[in-house]
C-alpha cells in the first residue's frame, strides 16, 4: 500500500512538472504584446502684436478660459499716437489742396484779376490814342521822332500788360490746370494711405484671442517692452487635440488612415478610441533600430497622428497615451 501511494506521489509530481515545463515553453515562445507609448498634443496659438511698445494691460492669467475675439492684452506707443497726428495733419493738408484745385479760385480772386484786366485795357486804350496822336501830330512836322517813338513804346507796353492781365483772369476763371488737379488728388490719396496705415497700427495696440482655448503661458507683464511679433500670451485649444505616436515599420498595417484603435490614458484612468488622421511619408531615421540579423533590414519609424473619437475637453497637451498591439 505504502509502495503504491508513492508511485502516485511521484506520478503526480512528474505530472506537475511536465505541465509546469509545457506552459514555461508556451509562454516562452508565445509572441508578447508590443505597447507604444505617445503624447496628447493641442492647437496652439500665439497672441502677439504688429507694433513694438510697453504692454499697457494685461487683462487674463494662466489657466484663464477666453473666448475669440476676447481683449487679451494692450499695448502702449506714445509714438504710434504721435504719427497719427502728424498722418491726419498731412491728410487734411492735402485735401484742403485737392479741394482748392478742383474748386478754382476764390471770388475775391477772380474779381480782382478781372478789375487788373480792365484797367490795363484802359491803359492800352489811353495809350493807342495818344500814340494815333503823336503820329498825326508828326506827319505834320509839329511833333518830333523822339516823342513818336516815346508813345509808340509806351503803346506798345500797354498791350503787353493788357494781354498779361486776361491771361491771369482767364486762370481765375479756369481755375487750375488738369495736371494740377490730377496732382492735388494723388497727394490726397497717398495722405490717405498713410493715414489708413497707421489707423490699421493703431488697432494693434488692442491684442484680441485668435480663438477659443486656455492661457497656458504669459512670456511679458505690464511695463515691460514688446518687440514686433513677440509671442506675449500663449493659448491651447483643448477641443482640438490629436495623440502623436511613433510606431515602427513592421505594425504601421495597424493605423493606416482612418483606422480605429484604442488608448489607454493614464490621468484620465479610461480607454479612448482614436482614429487615425495623418501618417508621415516618410520614415524618421533619427529613431530607428536594427531588427535580428535573420531578418536583414532596419526598421524605422512612422509618425501618426490620431483624434478622439470623444473629447469632453479633459485633454491635456503632454498626457501620456499607451497603446498595446496583439494583446
Amino acid at each position: 500500500m505504502k509502495k503504491q501511494f508513492e508511485i502516485g506521489f511521484v506520478a503526480i509530481v512528474v505530472a506537475v512538472l511536465v505541465v509546469w515545463l509545457v506552459m514555461s515553453f508556451y509562454k516562452a515562445y508565445t509572441p508578447k504584446p508590443q505597447i507604444l507609448q505617445g503624447q496628447i498634443q493641442a492647437r496652439e496659438y500665439k497672441v502677439s502684436s504688429k507694433i513694438a511698445g510697453r504692454i499697457g494691460s494685461m487683462l487674463v492669467k494662466k489657466g484663464d478660459l477666453v473666448q475669440k475675439g476676447d481683449l487679451v492684452f494692450t499695448i502702449e506707443s506714445p509714438e504710434l499716437e504721435a504719427k497719427l497726428t502728424q498722418a491726419q495733419a498731412g491728410y487734411e493738408a492735402a485735401k484742403a489742396l485737392s479741394d482748392e484745385a478742383h474748386k478754382g479760385a476764390r471770388v475775391e480772386s477772380i474779381i480782382s484779376a478781372r478789375d487788373m484786366y480792365n484797367s490795363a485795357r484802359a491803359m492800352r486804350e489811353l495809350a493807342e490814342n495818344t500814340y494815333k496822336r503823336i503820329e498825326d501830330l508828326y506827319k505834320n512836322g509839329v511833333a518830333s521822332l523822339q516823342r513818336r517813338d516815346e508813345a509808340f513804346t509806351a503803346f506798345q507796353n500797354a498791350k503787353f500788360n493788357e494781354n498779361a492781365a486776361l491771361q491771369q483772369y482767364k486762370i481765375a476763371l479756369d481755375g487750375a490746370s488738369k495736371e494740377t488737379k490730377e496732382a492735388a488728388k494723388q497727394k490726397e490719396i497717398a495722405a490717405s494711405g498713410q493715414l489708413n496705415e497707421v489707423e490699421a497700427y493703431i488697432k494693434d495696440i488692442q491684442a484680441y484671442a485668435p480663438a477659443s482655448g486656455e492661457v497656458s503661458n504669459i512670456l511679458l507683464s505690464e511695463g515691460e517692452l514688446s518687440p514686433t511679433g513677440f509671442p506675449v500670451v500663449m493659448l491651447v485649444d483643448t477641443k482640438d487635440v490629436w495623440l502623436r505616436l511613433n510606431v515602427s515599420e513592421e505594425y504601421l498595417q495597424n493605423f493606416q488612415i482612418d483606422n480605429e484603435f484604442s488608448a489607454f490614458i493614464p490621468a484620465l484612468h479610461k480607454e479612448i478610441k482614436f482614429k487615425v488622421r495623418y501618417v508621415s511619408v516618410m520614415g524618421d531615421f533619427a529613431t530607428w533600430r536594427a531588427t535580428s540579423n535573420s531578418k536583414g533590414y532596419d526598421l524605422r519609424s512612422f509618425e501618426i497622428e490620431a483624434v478622439p473619437l470623444e473629447n469632453n475637453g479633459d485633454f491635456k497637451v503632454g498626457m501620456s497615451a499607451v497603446v498595446t498591439i496583439g494583446a
